[in-house]
């Protein structure tokens, strides 16, 4: 039987789609109807962006801000060290200090944009668990927590199960990885009185192990609540594309790549995308996800107009629009498009036009270059490219060159002066 929410919050992740499992619902529920509940997400500084991929969630810690709820962010200066094992296949690069901080750096813009830090009962707060982590003694921790776990059953979480049943290693350094994120639980709960911590269904074993670390040696009544795994109708996993991640920060990914990557949503995958990464009504987002034929493209719109306008503002959005409909509709440049600018001295006597596809980011490869003109996926401005051989001097980029991938990607070649 579902269950019928009283709390905002929990009756918006049900409604959106974004509720995968709770360790107490009722509990949470009640929990969100008392006061305000402090709930927190930990994001590992593993690149310098946050991605598509972690989208998702920060659109809850959203949801939970409007809800009147306050959102904790958990940088993982000190967790990222050890590395997250959670159904990787081998063990994370491990990165030094200064990488880490500087990948921290990058991934803080992000946030501001979603949420509002301020010092109000509401207000989000940033967190970074090396402040705690980096100073633990050895010997104390593993007296005064780690007596606390039992081996028998972190070996039985899917996430380390799937790993050691494919004969793959896991290192000891990895199996300390669900320690100390059970432990930053305890951490939070103590400084800042959370309750709840989330994440990716992936994160179900180490929320678990937090909340019964809490209850150990805190006697704390906390709740764990997860979010689905996305992937699209297709079997691809959401924040993958062709090129590589969808980055969420701008010197990553421009924000015309940003919005055409939600411009480009398969048909099916357009209501649900609605209702977890937009703020449009849940009707709303209904009624443009049952369109069909041409419709449909009008709501894809929408759905990369309001995405954007999120994560990068809304002229953006706006700009982003104007340079697709002047590409796709009047056959013209558009000024927002991924460009390349290349100076007389690299050009030499000339550049094969295969390596400029993969220069622009339109191919992973020189490979894949010519596997995509092989195969007529290629053009440039507009004409068939035949030949991946093909040369192009300075002469030729006196005006932009434009070069299209399949029907839908598009990058600028130019003249660096």
């Amino acid at each position: 039987m579902t269950y019928s929410p009283k709390s905002d919050f929990i009756r918006t992740m049900q409604e959106r789609g974004f509720l995968a499992d709770c360790t107490d619902l009722q509990g949470l529920d009640e929990a969100l109807i008392n006061g305000v509940v402090p709930a927190y997400i930990g994001y590992d500084a593993t690149a310098k962006s946050l991605h598509v991929g972690h989208l998702l969630n920060i659109m809850v810690l959203r949801w939970l801000q409007k809800c009147g709820h306050k959102p904790i962010t958990l940088m993982g200066g000190g967790t990222t060290k050890v590395g997250d094992p959670s159904f990787r296949s081998e063990e994370r690069p491990l990165l030094d200090a200064q990488a880490i901080d500087s990948n921290i750096n990058g991934m803080q813009q992000v946030f501001a944009k979603y949420l509002r830090y301020d010092d109000s009962p509401q207000g989000a707060i940033m967190l970074n668990n090396a402040e705690w982590l980096d100073g633990l003694n050895y010997l104390d921790f593993l007296r005064d927590v780690g007596r606390h776990f039992s081996v028998n059953r972190m070996l039985s979480f899917e996430s380390v199960k799937s790993r050691l049943d494919r004969e793959q290693s896991l290192s000891f350094l990895e199996f300390n990885y669900m320690i100390l994120q059970a432990y930053d639980f305890v951490e939070i709960y103590r400084r800042h009185g959370c309750l709840l911590q989330m994440g990716g269904s992936d994160q179900w074993g180490n929320i678990d192990n937090g909340i019964d670390l809490a209850r150990r040696i805190a006697d704390a009544e906390i709740y764990g609540l997860t979010t689905p795994l996305l992937t699209t109708s297709d079997g691809r996993k959401m924040g993958k594309s062709q090129g590589g991640a969808i980055w969420l920060n701008a010197d990553m990914l421009s924000p015309y790549e940003f919005w055409q990557f939600w411009r480009n949503t398969t048909d099916a995958d357009v209501g649900r995308f609605l209702k977890l990464y937009t703020e449009l009504p849940v009707a709303e987002c209904d009624r443009l996800g049952a369109l069909e034929g041409a419709e449909i493209n009008a709501a894809k719109i929408i759905l990369a107009n309001e995405v954007t306008r999120l994560c990068h503002g809304a002229e953006a959005a706006q700009t982003a629009e104007a340079t697709a409909r002047e590409v796709f509709e009047k056959g013209g440049l558009g000024d927002d498009l991924p460009t390349v600018a290349l100076s007389a001295a690299e050009i030499g006597e000339g550049i094969a036009i295969a390596q400029l596809f993969t220069r622009a980011g339109l191919a992973k490869s020189g490979k894949d270059a010519k596997r995509l003109i092989l195969e007529g996926g290629a053009r440039a401005n507009d004409a068939a490219v035949t030949d991946a051989g093909q040369m192009i001097r300075a002469e030729d980029l006196a005006t932009p060159l434009k070069l299209t991938a399949g029907k839908k990607r598009h990058a600028l070649i130019t003249l660096s002066r």
